[in-house]
């Protein structure tokens, strides 16, 4: 892969989804999902491919069940979460790339709410940024462009100037939407995914450099 794989203009700054992209909570929230699919009468194979990416209020909204309340199930979820985190662990070289990025540049951009982000991001042994865009700061979720266009806007950036890491394409194509550059990171694919962006497994061969012109991601070897 050579190093024009990334793009060769300084980039104002990076955006980072949580789950699947920097961390992997997947085993966790299919466990939860599973026994909630169950318990409404869900066909689990069928339901579980669409839980990633999005908010899980959305999620569930979008079921349409009848006498279920989005937000309170939804809530109840994220507590089941919370209490589930033994077996979150980070992407590998994702620790190391993050920490060699200024910590103005960079933000994590997830659908989850504050406190199961802050909470995973904990269990996987992984620095929490100085800003975290979560499921509560925007009125749309992904696959809507808010999050990376307030992640961008808070960094004092526009969305075109900035690298999109992303795993769901959901995040795709939120980040499609808000017009910034894409790299699926496929470290958490059970299948291939084509998307028409430049792809990564994991962050261990890429080097970051960061001067007043911007920062410049390369690929090691």
């Amino acid at each position: 892969m050579p190093e024009t794989f990334f793009p060769t203009r300084p980039l104002a700054a990076l955006l980072f989804d949580m789950d699947g992209t920097i961390i992997s909570s997947i085993a966790s929230a299919e466990r939860i999902w599973s026994r909630w699919a169950e318990a409404h009468g869900l066909d689990v194979a069928a339901f579980l491919p669409t839980i990633h990416g999005v908010r899980s209020v959305e999620t569930i909204r979008r079921l349409n069940l009848p006498g279920v309340d989005p937000e309170a199930e939804a809530a109840a979820i994220t507590e089941a979460e919370m209490e589930d985190v033994g077996d979150i662990i980070a992407i590998p070289g994702a620790r190391s790339f993050l920490e060699a990025l200024p910590r103005e540049r960079w933000a994590i951009v997830t659908s989850a709410p504050r406190r199961l982000a802050e909470r995973r991001l904990a269990a996987a042994g992984m620095p929490v940024p100085d800003l975290l865009v979560a499921a509560e700061d925007v009125a749309q979720g992904k696959p809507a462009p808010d999050c990376f266009l307030l992640g961008a806007e808070r960094l004092g950036a526009a969305a075109s100037e900035c690298l999109v890491f992303e795993d769901a394409l959901a995040g795709i194509r939120a980040a499609e939407a808000a017009g910034a550059g894409i790299v699926v990171v496929t470290a958490t694919h059970h299948e291939p995914v084509t998307t028409g962006h430049p792809a990564i497994a994991d962050y261990t061969r890429l080097r970051v450099a960061a001067d007043r012109s911007g920062i410049r991601v390369t690929r090691a070897g």
